[in-house]
């Protein structure tokens, strides 16, 4: 019986997703190498700690894969409490506003890491079970009052340090995940009216670096040498690029260092000066693939938590990726939001990995398969 089990395990895998995700790390430690190679650290040093990242997140997705997803689900008030203790412990102790304008970092033993990015992976458990444990009243009133409080206190506490961007990466995926899960369209009609309304008291609140950012979007020739010179650079480096590229480690643009953040938030317009548009062809080629086997697995189990989860998982990684490659092409509003498993940054990298264990767990399990 274990022998057959464990021959279902190997058989349910997905090895195209697993591959793809590999790919996808080997592209960003490549460009990293690029974007870092004139800084003063030298690139050695970024892919050293991005190195270490992605072995931890490989361990994670195999451990993760083995463990019935489940598990996580008769956890989920655990993981929703620790997730927002760690946020408080970011608002009393994190640091960071200094650096990058939002208290979002943690220093524990010497080591640094963003707890928000590790706390979406536990809200998509815990926004998952909570939305399965009420799936046949949904649609009353006060169950989905319940459930929108559940997930306002996180993103409360993560628009506190203020981190908007990553606050609407969760917003984003708890509006697919409440879809998804077949809430009435009357309520995303009534949510979409209220944001519209508040968005004149939103951007009345925000600081001037911030409001520049989206007066930068609707007029890019606005401050080119000053808050909108980071995306004017990236937009030369990226049409620079054309079709082929200008080879690694000989794009003008971010050789040079033209373009801030050309390893994090910035990488996609060090891939579009040297790799042109082969290379950002061949990116979103693997995202595509990528997103097609989670769409796979989502559709294919049969419990709603399991669903839920991968749903979710969809609905950051869709964020991340239009929101990053749009900003820095000047399609979107800058936010400071990652490119997965191509930006640098060891916790990013890691939240990602464990995105995809937790899917690849799912997905091996879609027909009720337990072990």
């Amino acid at each position: 019986m274990q022998k057959k089990r464990r021959k279902n395990f190997f058989k349910r895998f997905d090895y195209i997703l697993l591959l793809t995700v590999i790919l996808l790390v080997v592209f960003g430690l490549i460009i990293i190498s690029s974007a870092t190679a004139n800084s003063r650290a030298g690139s050695f040093h970024y892919l050293k700690q991005q190195g270490i990242a992605f072995g931890l997140g490989f361990i994670a997705i195999i451990i993760l894969a083995l463990i019935d997803y489940d598990w996580w689900g008769k956890l989920y008030l655990v993981i929703y409490v620790f997730c927002n203790l760690l946020l408080v412990a970011v608002l009393i102790f994190g640091f960071g506003e200094k650096e990058w304008g939002a208290r979002s970092w943690l220093s524990i033993a010497g080591f640094s890491f963003q707890p928000s990015e590790l706390v979406k992976i536990g809200l998509i458990i815990s926004m998952a079970k909570i939305i399965d444990n009420n799936k046949e009243s949904i649609n009353r009133i006060f169950t989905l009052f319940k459930i929108l409080v559940f997930a306002t206190i996180p993103i409360g506490l993560i628009c506190l340090q203020p981190d908007y961007g990553t606050a609407f990466v969760f917003v984003f995926f708890i509006g697919i995940m409440l879809f998804i899960a077949g809430i009435d369209l009357k309520y995303i009609f009534y949510s979409a009216i209220a944001a519209i309304i508040a968005l004149p008291v939103f951007y009345f609140s925000l600081e001037d670096s911030r409001k520049n950012r989206i007066l930068d979007f609707f007029n890019q020739e606005r401050d080119v040498l000053g808050s909108g010179y980071q995306v004017d650079q990236s937009i030369i480096a990226i049409g620079s690029g054309q079709f082929t590229g200008r080879g690694l480690y000989n794009g003008l643009q971010s050789q040079f260092g033209y373009i801030p953040e050309s390893q994090t938030d910035f990488i996609f317009a060090v891939l579009g000066e040297e790799l042109g548009m082969i290379g950002g062809a061949s990116l979103i080629l693997l995202y595509l693939i990528m997103l097609l086997r989670l769409i796979n697995i989502s559709k294919k189990t049969e419990d709603l938590f399991g669903s839920l989860i991968v749903v979710g998982i969809i609905g950051m990684f869709i964020f991340h990726i239009f929101e990053n490659i749009g900003m820095t092409m000047g399609l979107t509003p800058v936010t400071g939001i990652p490119l997965p498993f191509i930006s640098y940054g060891g916790t990013f990298l890691l939240a990602n990995m464990i995105a995809i264990g937790l899917s690849l767990s799912v997905g091996v399990r879609k027909e009720g398969l337990r072990f």
